[in-house]
């Protein structure tokens, strides 16, 4: 594992755009020589400090060193003085209570510190504020689980090629069970067509996208999807540890803390990872309420996201979407460490094999034939 590097003061402010925000605050403030006497003998007026407007003295925000948690907590700080602040000087506002108070709310997730590095007490209080949020948006009553990784759990997935038929059951079952967005068809799961005899690993000719009756005469189906790496390349490269491996071996992403930089999907060898070139859009009547912080909730414009192994159900003890969709039994999904489960059945029985194997990457996805 790469060693954690603390983010500067600088990086924090200018992924954050605090200066920008406290810039405007500025703009607001009336210049003193711009005010009436009256204003002016009296004090009164914005910049006085009875609105909250005032320039304080010269111990602000931007001259104290912090550390990240530390710079996060003062920004949320700063932006909450500015939005109430902002609110003061306008004579009138045309939002609702509750446009002002998902506002408020979306401001504080964005300014939380990484998920890993969060408190239990944390954890709640940003659950509470997401399912609030959800709420105002109409999302309905959502429900959003942090529970993390069960002890004794290694999760792995088998896919036999014999029973795959092509059906695609398990593409749409993961696109309403992850809330996936509707608009760009996104989709984490591929199936993809080859005629019998061509290599497994020569994909990138490999049709994904047929339309035809199936199964084809003289071709075979084979799924991918992410294979939750032991050696996890999307992990190395990303520049603020925003994904990470679970100890039961998924790897997952905190959206919050994603910037979106991409550098996850170009050292993915199995186009595992989906960029969000706008926002995803769910239909309420289709949402699935059960969600979990590091797996289905609600994604934004801008960041990357991927399989969890349906990491809202596994956790719990049930199989992946795709798995219970399979209407022929071609996925194998369970913990390796059992020495009962079919998953260990599968590998000691069985000759499977992995896509790109001379990467290294220790993929914890298994094909194998009958």
């Amino acid at each position: 594992m790469t060693e954690r590097r603390e983010l500067t003061f600088d990086d924090v402010l200018r992924n954050a755009g605090v200066r920008e925000a406290q810039s405007r605050l500025e703009r607001l403030t009336p210049d003193p020589a711009t005010l009436p006497p009256s204003e002016r003998e009296r004090g009164g007026g914005c910049g006085s400090g009875s609105c909250g407007c005032a320039k304080g003295p010269s111990n602000t925000l931007l001259d104290k060193p912090l550390d990240r948690r530390g710079a996060l907590g003062a920004m949320l700080g700063a932006l909450a003085v500015t939005t109430q602040a902002v609110g003061a000087c306008a004579p009138t506002s045309m939002e609702s209570d509750e446009e002002r108070e998902a506002k408020l709310l979306a401001q504080e997730e964005y300014f939380k510190g990484n998920y890993r590095l969060m408190t239990p007490e944390e954890r709640a209080e940003t659950v509470a504020r997401l399912e609030r949020l959800a709420e105002l948006r109409g999302d309905g009553d959502v429900s959003i689980r942090t529970d993390g990784a069960v002890p004794g759990v290694m999760y792995g997935y088998a896919f036999n090629i014999s029973k795959c038929k092509g059906f695609r059951n398990c593409v749409e079952a993961c696109i309403h069970e992850n809330n996936l967005d509707r608009t760009s068809d996104r989709q984490y799961i591929r199936i993809f067509e080859k005629p019998n005899g061509e290599s497994i690993n020569d994909l990138e000719h490999a049709d994904a996208t047929f339309g035809h009756e199936v199964p084809a005469e003289g071709h075979y189906y084979l799924g991918t999807q992410c294979f939750q790496c032991a050696n996890p390349p999307c992990v190395y490269v990303c520049p603020v540890q925003a994904t990470w491996q679970e100890p039961d071996g998924i790897v997952v992403v905190d959206y919050d803390w994603c910037i979106g930089c991409r550098y996850c999907m170009a050292a993915c060898p199995y186009w595992a990872r989906r960029f969000n070139w706008a926002e995803p859009e769910v239909p309420a009547e289709e949402l699935n309420p059960r969600q979990h912080y590091l797996g289905n909730r609600a994604r934004k414009k801008g960041v990357v996201e991927k399989c969890t192994y349906c990491i809202q159900r596994t956790r719990e003890g049930r199989l992946p979407a795709c798995a219970e969709a399979c209407p022929t039994g071609a996925r194998v999904f369970g913990n390796i460490l059992d020495p009962d489960s079919e998953i260990r059945w599968v590998l000691e029985n069985k000759q499977v094999f992995r896509l790109k194997e001379d990467l290294g990457t220790e993929p914890r996805f298994w094909y194998f034939m009958d």
